[in-house]
């Protein structure tokens, strides 16, 4: 087996849900369709799969060759519900950690995203666990973030080495219910990158959804703590390596406790400057 070797590691059989194969181009609206017009048209299969416990092999983990990896860095942002705090202490925090994790030259945080079911209900901009494997940047979307957020500098930055990496933490810990997977980028073949339309009032993102591939690698990180995060590189502009790009999503783990709070996140998405 190329990579980790997981023959050994623990793990649990969970149901990851995949987009299935179509003809046409997926889409998803991040707003109320037009009337008559299905929210996405996508559908989705259920995949038992093993995913293996990362903390085992941390140690191994690489951002350059699996994509993912994490560590320990307690934050001084006291409510990370508090956008005044995220945007004032903790944005800057994610850009030091990255630039340290990467020896990148600049990081750029530009947005983020706040995970909790249990308020999501109440029209605000928390949002639920993304429950769809999926991957935020495509060939075609990268670059394009650079341009829309970066200006007049966008276009002398392509012409160098960038990323795009995300930070994400449990908000509360131990963290029980709906943990993050996350596929080895080196088992990740470009035929289940699917590109798909992110419709937006004003723009049009593209991401990409995975269809299933048994070959695929599949990590966590069981009961995370506050004081842990998770560097997720979405896409890298370098030709050669193996995560170039990657692929996550939550799931239910069979050993919750009935009884576990919901999941609480954020996740901060940053453009990394080589």
């Amino acid at each position: 087996m190329d990579g980790l070797a997981t023959v050994d590691a623990k793990g649990v059989v969970v149901p990851l849900n995949f987009t299935m194969p179509m003809a046409e181009k997926p889409y998803s609206y991040n707003y109320e369709p037009p009337p008559g017009v299905p929210a996405r048209n996508t559908r989705e299969e259920t995949h038992e799969v093993k995913v293996f416990d990362g903390r085992a092999v941390n140690d191994r983990l690489s951002l350059d060759r699996e994509g993912f990896v994490l560590v320990r860095r307690p934050t001084a942002a006291a409510d990370l519900y508090d956008e005044a705090q995220i945007a004032s202490v903790y944005y800057a925090e994610c850009e030091r950690l990255i630039k340290e994790a990467t020896g990148a030259k600049r990081v750029v945080a530009f947005d983020h995203i706040v995970r909790n079911a249990a308020l999501s209900a109440k029209g605000n901009q928390i949002k639920q666990p993304a429950g769809r494997v999926h991957n935020d940047y495509t060939a075609k979307s990268a670059p394009q973030r650079v341009r829309d957020l970066m200006g007049e500098e966008a276009e002398e930055l392509l012409k160098h080495r960038y990323a795009e990496i995300n930070l994400w933490r449990p908000i509360r810990g131990p963290l029980l219910r709906s943990p993050l997977a996350l596929c080895d980028a080196q088992s990740l073949a470009q035929e289940n990158l699917v590109p798909s339309d992110l419709r937006y009032p004003d723009r049009t993102g593209e991401t990409y959804a995975v269809t299933y591939n048994p070959a695929q690698r599949w990590f966590y990180f069981p009961q995370m703590q506050a004081d842990e995060a998770v560097l997720i590189r979405c896409f890298d502009s370098a030709q050669s390596g193996a995560a170039r790009f990657s692929a996550h999503g939550a799931f239910e783990d069979p050993q919750s406790p009935p009884d576990a709070p919901p999941r609480e996140s954020i996740e901060v998405r940053t453009l990394v400057f080589f």
